[in-house]
């Protein structure tokens, strides 16, 4: 079955009706009234109705493999299992990570409980793991802070078709607009430094994905009156082998001083000019 716009269109009602999915992942609508667990059940319907979007073209015996990265309790890969495998009979397989020992103990539990034989999870840093198969997508759904840069730099390094965040709180560079940039004068204010301090994140974010070779989209995941931390990474790796370019993302950087910390999970090598990625095997060359 070939996914469709109109098929996106049915996510909501595919996942309001896997009641022993909810139940098991621990998300029970129908049980609760915790505006939190109603808030992430709508960012992972946003989420999963991008995805599905985005593999519309896909052929459908190709398997698509996921890296879900600071998975957490894994709603979003339980969920995107479902909807993919189950009701659109497309071939995946997803890699959650995460730090929490324990965390990845319950989503192992869990996964038995399912009988998802396609799932398989790891307890380390985002940056350190080596999935053995190789990854077309990057995901994360509210990886905290820099958390969310580490999933960029891992997507990156594997060479992933697709990297899809939905970034959460942005403090590594708060601090460092209170002085030395051109708009010191708008930042002298504490909420509109924070306003601030979030668009320039997202901003250095897409243009460190431009200068590596990736077509990179913002959007939103769900309706701002569910969660203000609504905008979504969408960077699809561009065909062919691309040099890297990151005069834009430099000129950013030094412009308010930020020192972003993108940077840090590659060698000046590695960004230079003269690097060149092979894109289809991820690799530079």
């Amino acid at each position: 079955m070939r996914v469709t716009a109109e098929s996106k269109d049915n996510v909501k009602d595919v996942l309001k009706s896997a009641k022993e999915l909810l139940r098991t992942i621990e998300l029970n609508l129908d049980q609760s009234n915790d505006e939190r667990e109603i808030k992430k059940f709508n960012e992972v319907i946003g989420f999963c109705e991008q995805v599905v979007k985005i593999i519309e073209d896909y052929p459908q015996s190709k398997e698509i493999v996921f890296l879900d990265c600071s998975c957490g309790k894994s709603y979003l890969s339980f969920a995107l299992n479902y909807v993919l495998s189950e009701q659109y009979n497309i071939n995946t397989y997803f890699y959650g990570v995460d730090t929490n020992s324990i965390l990845i103990e319950k989503c192992n539990q869990i996964k038995d409980t399912l009988g998802c034989r396609n799932m398989h999870f790891i307890n380390n840093k985002i940056i350190d793991v080596q999935p053995e198969k190789p990854i077309d997508i990057v995901i994360a759904l509210h990886a905290c802070d820099i958390a969310t840069d580490e999933t960029i730099a891992k997507g990156v390094k594997l060479g992933a078709k697709y990297i899809i965040v939905v970034p959460c709180c942005e403090n590594q560079i708060r601090n460092r607009l209170k002085v030395r940039h051109p708009l010191i004068d708008l930042t002298d204010f504490g909420l509109l430094r924070y306003r601030f301090a979030d668009i320039l994140t997202e901003a250095l974010r897409a243009q460190f994905l431009t200068g590596v070779g990736y077509h990179v989209k913002l959007t939103e995941v769900t309706s701002p009156k569910y969660t203000p931390k609504n905008l979504m990474i969408i960077a699809r790796r561009k065909k062919g082998n691309k040099k890297y370019n990151m005069d834009k993302y430099e000129r950013l950087d030094k412009m308010f001083n930020t020192e972003f910390v993108l940077k840090n999970y590659f060698s000046d090598c590695e960004l230079s000019q003269d690097s060149l990625l092979d894109s289809s095997k991820g690799q530079k060359i």
